[in-house]
């Protein structure tokens, strides 16, 4: 079967894999009327192609807390990829690399932080959950650290696991030759079955329901990696995070009489800096790929709004429903740094392991190539709001000359 799109490996994969992997990966919270709309969102976007324009040469390169990658799309944290294929992490981690661009390893990943660092090098950010038990939390994060990981992705979106009916029915547990690897050694490595979901028991027990903004100031002073808030979807969080960046700016200027030089906070672009920051270096506008909380908006419908209240001060990033280059562009248009994908990668994984994954990068990589032509942009800086209409757009008045 020849693939011409990366959204085919969906159906290879439901082939391939167990019912419970299979629904575990596709499946969404509830009605999964988020989980429709995170893709149909782009659907209702549309084009304004400038024509005329020299796109004989088109640069993609950019940009993200000072590493320079490919193109702007990155891998999201997925959970249990051996599940997939039993490479799992060590072929995402490869094939990510071979790209030019970031993986996002999972907390609750079935390769351990060192054994993807021992894959070779290319840029690795770590998602985490925060547990109950911060020596935990410390000691992991310190591993990701050491073992040349350069941002942490803190989840936020999940005091409690979202309700999916699909693992419910399934009765989801990690398959008994497989376990978390970053908590191996902690007796958290493995899922007990239950009458419901394991992955929703397991959450209860562990997870740390009083998780609020204080830990982002926390996580800071035990790590100088920077830390990216992913999970917002509204403008309020966004000022929030800002809050905090602005609270720790003063504190820092006026306390220790930094010369006017320690605005370099704000330029995000030099990791090393970030060590001194008590707040969050980035958000990521995700609805947790429509698995927690239904009838929350796309998240390229809630992108723009936190764009909006970012005011250029903190990067903003989507995940969640990116399909096509297409997709790509119009996240772009609308104020984000880069996008990052989740679901094709473990179905693309499953159905042809690392080759599979470096499959799906190209294909997005060379659709976003030629939209970009199609449309007369030659960087990824001349990708403007005017690039395309929303609904929104079409519903505003129109003022008369």
């Amino acid at each position: 079967m020849e693939i011409t799109n990366v959204m085919e490996y969906k159906a290879i994969a439901k082939q391939k894999l167990p019912k419970m992997v299979y629904d575990y990966y596709a499946s969404g919270a509830e009605d999964q009327w988020t989980l429709k709309e995170n893709r149909e969102a782009f659907s209702r976007i549309l084009f304004r192609p400038r024509i005329l324009i020299d796109v004989s040469r088109i640069d993609m390169a950019t940009t993200v807390l000072g590493f320079k990658i490919s193109m702007p799309i990155m891998i999201a944290p997925t959970a249990m990829q051996k599940m997939a294929h039993p490479e799992g992490e060590y072929a995402t981690a490869r094939a990510a690399s071979a790209a030019g661009t970031i993986m996002t390893l999972s907390s609750w990943a079935t390769s351990s932080v060192e054994e993807v660092a021992s894959t070779g090098p290319g840029i690795r950010f770590f998602q985490l959950y925060v547990y109950k038990d911060r020596n935990v939390v410390a000691q992991l994060v310190r591993r990701a650290e050491r073992a040349g990981f350069k941002a942490i992705a803190l989840t936020v979106d999940t005091p409690r696991l979202g309700r999916r009916e699909a693992d419910i029915k399934n009765r989801f547990t990690l398959p008994p030759f497989l376990t978390l690897k970053n908590f191996e050694g902690l007796d958290l490595g493995r899922m007990d079955g239950t009458n419901d979901s394991g992955l929703a028991s397991y959450v209860a027990g562990q997870i740390d329901r009083s998780l609020s903004w204080k830990d982002v100031k926390w996580l800071q002073t035990i790590t100088s990696m920077p830390i990216l808030v992913k999970g917002v979807l509204t403008a309020e969080d966004s000022k929030n995070s800002l809050f905090v960046i602005l609270c720790s700016f003063f504190f820092f200027f006026f306390f220790f009489k930094k010369s006017i030089h320690v605005i370099l906070f704000f330029n995000l672009t030099n990791p090393a800096r970030l060590a001194i920051q008590n707040g969050a270096a980035g958000i990521i506008v995700s609805n947790h790929g429509a698995r927690q909380l239904d009838y929350v908006p796309a998240t390229i419908t809630a992108l723009e709004e936190v764009v909006r209240a970012a005011r250029g001060q903190v990067p903003v990033f989507l995940d969640g429903g990116v399909r096509r280059g297409t997709d790509v562009f119009k996240a772009l248009a609308l104020g984000a740094s880069g996008v990052f994908i989740g679901r094709p990668v473990v179905f693309s994984l499953a159905a042809e392991g690392e080759a599979g994954v470096r499959r799906v990068l190209q294909m997005l990589r060379d659709e976003f190539e030629l939209t970009m032509a199609l449309s007369g942009c030659t960087s990824l800086k001349e990708i403007t709001r005017s690039h395309i209409v929303t609904e929104a757009d079409l519903h505003r008045p129109v003022s008369r000359l």
